[in-house]
């Protein structure tokens, strides 16, 4: 329980620092780089967090470890969770937060859990209860309802929402079939985490960036104009390879869909850090607060199986 709360603390902060990031020079000069600044910052993202993630394995003694994961007959489903949650999710999501800003685009994807249980539901023939698909079309007009929000500075709503679809989809599939890999007792969190920040990495070096024409901005970031947004993304990538580490914890000890609840809580600390780092007080307003909490709540809820906490709880 305790890591997959500090999961979603951490990933809260770490989306509030990318954003700090996105909103900067040279990110942010003109239509090309506003449009090329989400994968141009996942991609340097994913790379950073894969060389924290990789020291951090090399400090606990697992190259045995790593090497012995691409051995396992379930490292190509791990490549596989690890290519939809990175290059899918991850882009949806610095999408949906570089649209809608900061809090809102944690709140607009924490829809992942629902949609995770009805992968589970499609794929895995897992049993979905008829009040967990309400709860499912309940978040879904909470994200929805976050666009009419009358303060909120919102540079595109349809680009912010089709990027929280992406965010939903990568991360609700990726939940899955992490869960299902964790089962072999060869794959282990910390590697399996290298293995997940590798991979999207390589796509996006190999596949993204030069389909997208993005080197040439990736090479701003390196010179005096834009080197001082490196320590910014860096750091953003430092919470997030942690938030992942306790988040595959969870996964491995809980289960996905109890991890999914617990981790969504991010979207309460992302606006508890707007307030506090952004000083951006235009979250304070009740439409924004309200679908909020219908989004975090019914994301939960649909996530839960009600009746089996029930049942536990008479007995």
């Amino acid at each position: 329980m305790s890591f997959g709360l500090l999961a979603g603390v951490l990933w809260a902060l770490g989306t509030v620092v990318l954003g700090i990031a996105l909103g900067s020079s040279p990110l942010s000069v003109d239509g090309k780089a506003l449009f090329l600044a989400p994968f141009v910052a996942t991609f340097l993202h994913d790379a950073a967090s894969a060389a924290v993630a990789l020291l951090y394995n090399l400090v606990r003694g697992n190259a045995k470890r790593l090497l012995l994961t691409f051995k396992t007959k379930k490292v190509i489903f791990l490549i596989i969770a690890s290519a939809v949650g990175g290059p899918v999710g991850m882009t949806g999501y610095v999408l949906a937060v570089n649209f809608l800003g900061a809090s809102v685009g944690a709140v607009a994807s924490a829809i992942y859990p629902a949609i995770g249980t009805l992968l589970a539901f499609i794929f895995l023939k897992e049993r979905v209860k008829p009040y967990q698909w309400v709860f499912l079309g309940l978040a879904l007009l909470g994200v929805y309802g976050l666009s009419f929000s009358p303060t909120l500075s919102v540079t595109s709503f349809p680009l912010g929402l089709l990027g929280a679809a992406m965010c939903a989809i990568g991360w609700g599939v990726e939940a899955v079939v992490l869960a299902k890999c964790f089962t072999d007792p060869k794959i282990k969190q910390e590697c399996a985490l290298f293995v997940r920040q590798t991979v999207s990495a390589t796509v996006y070096g190999a596949l993204i960036i030069p389909i997208l024409g993005g080197y040439g901005l990736v090479g701003e970031l390196f010179t005096p104009k834009g080197v001082g947004l490196l320590p910014i993304i860096a750091a953003a990538a430092l919470c997030s390879t942690l938030s992942y580490l306790c988040y595959y914890l969870a996964i491995s000890r809980l289960g996905a869909s109890k991890a999914m609840a617990l981790n969504i809580t991010y979207t309460a600390w992302a606006i508890v850090f707007t307030l506090t780092i952004l000083r951006d007080f235009s979250v304070l307003n009740p439409i924004t607060l309200l679908c909020s909490a219908a989004v975090v709540i019914f994301g939960i809820l649909a996530a839960t199986d009600i009746g089996s906490l029930i049942r536990k709880g008479q007995k």
